[in-house]
């Protein structure tokens, strides 16, 4: 991990790869993140920096490869997609965030755009699956409760596409 982290820094700073910062473009350039339809939000998830660049430390980086290694337990894999999910970081999924979500899985391109028809469906589809208070909204508690009833994302972690 920390070869790996010290290759994302320039020549010049490899030596003091503790206390560095890699930026989120190179982030953005493992092979990993590199079609992840998540990778910004990954980053800033990870992220520790304070001013808000989304470049990550040593630590946060071992943080990332931690959570997607196959050791992670499901909790830890699904608190930390749902805090990936949660794009405007209020504690919950609302419709904002699985719209979001949708079309990130999707693509926003053209053709792959889902109708507002198709789109309100789905969200309401989802809602009725997850949200068990009926509050209109899925919490942590909610949606980790809906993925321990899918294999798949014990396995895969939920993230990868």
């Amino acid at each position: 991990a920390y070869k790996r982290f010290s290759e994302l820094l320039p020549k010049e700073e490899r030596e003091n790869a503790y206390s560095a910062r890699v930026p989120k473009s190179q982030i953005l350039t493992l092979p990993e993140l590199r079609a992840n339809p998540f990778q910004h939000r990954i980053c800033h998830v990870f992220s520790t920096s304070e001013t808000g660049d989304d470049s990550m430390s040593f630590e946060d980086f071992l943080d990332m490869l931690s959570v997607f290694s196959d050791s992670a337990t499901s909790d830890i894999k699904s608190h930390y997609a749902f805090r990936i999910f949660d794009f405007d970081n209020d504690g919950i999924l609302d419709r904002k965030d699985l719209e979001h979500l949708v079309n990130c899985l999707t693509g926003q391109g053209e053709e792959s755009q889902l109708s507002g028809a198709e789109m309100e469906q789905l969200i309401q589809n989802i809602l009725e699956e997850s949200d068990i208070d009926k509050d209109g909204t899925i919490n942590l508690s909610e949606f980790q409760h809906v993925v321990s009833r899918s294999p798949d994302f014990a396995r895969c972690g939920g993230l990868q596409r």
